[in-house]
């Protein structure tokens, strides 16, 4: 089931990492935060509760292999999980590593910035081995 007018069920919403028949994992680009992931539900639907039980506990699980990968990967002082929707009401998470220097730190990625940004060339690296590891750590986990 699609939705005419939603963004997420007419784009990717970032580019592709892994996918299965509930959910895909996307990769946002961002500048500011290498490492930034989207899961997002396959079919649409506004609320987790709009979800069985059974795809509620196997999309968080999905969510949390993202972030067990991340956070081995991206090595973030701190990880930031958000099922927001108010702009676009289709069931997506967001996944994003959090450190000190970053330019919103402590406050959300979404507030207004606290410093310039100014990323070390070792997250970028790691962000590019993050979708591997990310691929890796799914498809171990897929039934």
């Amino acid at each position: 089931m699609t939705d005419a007018t939603c963004e997420l069920c007419n784009s990717t919403g970032g580019t592709a990492l892994w996918q299965n028949d509930l959910c895909r994992v996307v990769s946002v680009d961002d500048g500011d935060y290498p490492g930034f992931v989207r899961i997002i539900a396959a079919r649409h639907v506004r609320e987790m509760t709009d979800l069985s039980e059974a795809e509620r506990s196997a999309l968080m699980g999905v969510v949390f292999a993202v972030e067990s990968a991340m956070r081995e990967t991206m090595q973030p002082d701190k990880m930031n999980l958000a099922s927001l929707g108010n702009m676009t009401p289709h069931v997506h998470w967001h996944v994003i590593p959090r450190y000190r220097d970053d330019r919103h730190f402590p406050g959300p990625v979404w507030a207004e910035p606290k410093r310039d940004a100014v990323i070390p060339a070792e997250r970028v690296e790691r962000a590019r081995l993050l979708a591997l590891a990310l691929r890796a750590r799914l498809e171990a986990a897929r039934p």
